[in-house]
């Protein structure tokens, strides 16, 4: 089973957007990023349409299963947070006229379930995306890499696609979860689910993203 997730990178002046489909063995492939972007100078009214008219060609283009967006938290900037809740509201709306599942995601959520450290900087998480969907390059802004990662979290961590997380008594008795697992060879982010479920808080320094995937490079079309 193949799911397409679209996931949203909420904000006023640049809303990421990225579109990928996953596969039951968490094979993740890149459908469509774009990063939708809104001029100070205009009215807040009319900002939000631009976005809204993007947001919704693109959920009628790609036709999702799924709707995944970052969780909004407060900040020192009022304004920047209002802004991305503003763009979040629009989202939400968005997808419940077409009765599609939305699921608010924290930034740390999105930076263990794509690198297995929740401290994560940009840089690794736009890394570990581009070799995810198999990339020669980090895509670009980094709120197009954001979207992307944010679907690709829903997918792994719902298990949306069909594939099932790893739990502590699978990793113990050394049993696939997923046709794609190797018996006690997790990565990173699965390693991060199993000490998640086991009630441990996950430490130690960020993985090397070189080490985590061995997929080919494709050229991002943007």
């Amino acid at each position: 089973m193949t799911v397409r997730v679209l996931g949203i990178d909420p904000g006023l002046t640049r809303c990421g957007v990225g579109i990928v489909d996953v596969a039951a063995n968490r094979t993740a492939t890149l459908v469509d990023v774009q990063v939708l972007r809104s001029s100070p100078d205009l009215s807040l009214e009319r900002r939000l349409l631009l976005i809204s008219e993007g947001l919704e060609e693109l959920l009628d283009k790609h036709k999702p299963a799924f709707v995944a967006i970052e969780r909004v938290f407060a900040q020192q900037n009022v304004s920047t947070v209002m802004g991305t809740a503003q763009i979040s509201g629009v989202a939400l709306m968005l997808a419940a006229k077409r009765g599609l599942t939305v699921t608010l995601h924290t930034p740390s959520e999105v930076k263990a379930a794509i690198t297995g450290y929740g401290s994560a900087d940009k840089k690794q998480v736009g890394t570990m995306v581009a070799r995810v969907l198999g990339l020669a390059e980090i895509p670009k802004p980094a709120d197009a890499a954001d979207a992307l990662a944010l679907a690709i979290c829903h997918a792994w961590r719902t298990g949306a696609a069909g594939g099932v997380l790893p739990t502590s008594g699978t990793v113990a008795a050394g049993k696939r979860s997923t046709p794609s697992l190797n018996p006690g060879a997790l990565t990173p982010a699965q390693k991060a689910w199993r000490d998640a479920e086991r009630g441990g808080v996950v430490r130690g320094n960020a993985p090397d993203p070189a080490a985590s995937t061995s997929a080919g490079p494709r050229r991002l079309n943007r």
